[in-house]
């Protein structure tokens, strides 16, 4: 993989399946001074009205296990990810619409765990690459009704794994595929890309050669406080 400049070999973890990890604070912050982009901003920051359902807190997900600490209660993504979900958020809130975040940032070391579960790339990352959760611009979401707080119809649920959850998928309830359009249409216009195959997920451009991170969600959230 091509590294920054800005970070040494020496400055990296690199674990068994080969992918350069950032776990020290110092290192982290130095990719931020050298780029501003690079932050990691907890999300409420500055959407303070979004909804988090963080599943990999809870057992209701679909390994059935907490794989972060219970009653995890903030999540992050890169400056311009998390700038460009609150244009996507205000976007909504003039139709009385609001978003609810499934999972954001996650840590490498929790890739790990999902690789040895299941270990199979149509359902999780292959922890040789790394993914888009642990750089920090993937984001798993659905829209709420700012009113009643419930989800908009998809037609699936979070981690649907069938050809139901696809883009491409179009044997739905009329109301479903708009649902599923309004979702993807301003997503898209405010920067992230689809993932084909799963509605709910959506990535922003990996165009500054975004690291992969392991840092647990509390010690991120102080250093998001020291920047």
């Amino acid at each position: 993989m091509i590294l920054p400049f800005t970070v040494s070999a020496q400055e990296l973890h690199t674990g068994k399946y080969g992918v350069a990890t950032i776990r020290q604070a110092g290192t982290y912050k130095s990719t931020c001074k050298t780029d501003s982009n690079k932050r990691m901003i907890e999300l409420k920051s500055v959407i303070p009205s979004i909804v988090y359902d963080l599943r990999y807190s809870t057992k209701d997900n679909f390994v059935k296990q907490p794989l972060y600490p219970r009653f995890t209660s903030v999540t992050f993504l890169r400056l311009p990810a998390a700038n460009a979900l609150a244009n996507v958020q205000k976007e909504l809130a003039q139709k009385g619409l609001g978003l609810k975040i499934f999972d954001a940032y996650r840590p490498y070391s929790v890739t790990l765990k999902f690789w040895e579960l299941i270990k199979d790339e149509r359902y999780v990352a292959n922890p040789s690459k790394g993914s888009g959760h642990n750089r920090g611009l993937a984001v798993d979401l659905t829209i709420i009704d700012l009113t009643t707080g419930k989800e908009l119809d998809m037609g699936t649920g979070f981690d649907n794994f069938t050809d139901t959850a696809h883009h491409t998928f179009t044997a739905l309830p009329e109301t479903v595929l708009q649902n599923r359009k309004l979702l993807k249409d301003v997503m898209l216009k405010h920067g992230f890309k689809l993932f084909e195959t799963e509605w709910w997920h959506y990535s922003w451009p990996n165009d500054r050669n975004y690291e992969v991170l392991d840092f647990s969600f509390e010690k991120l959230y102080r250093l998001t406080k020291q920047l």
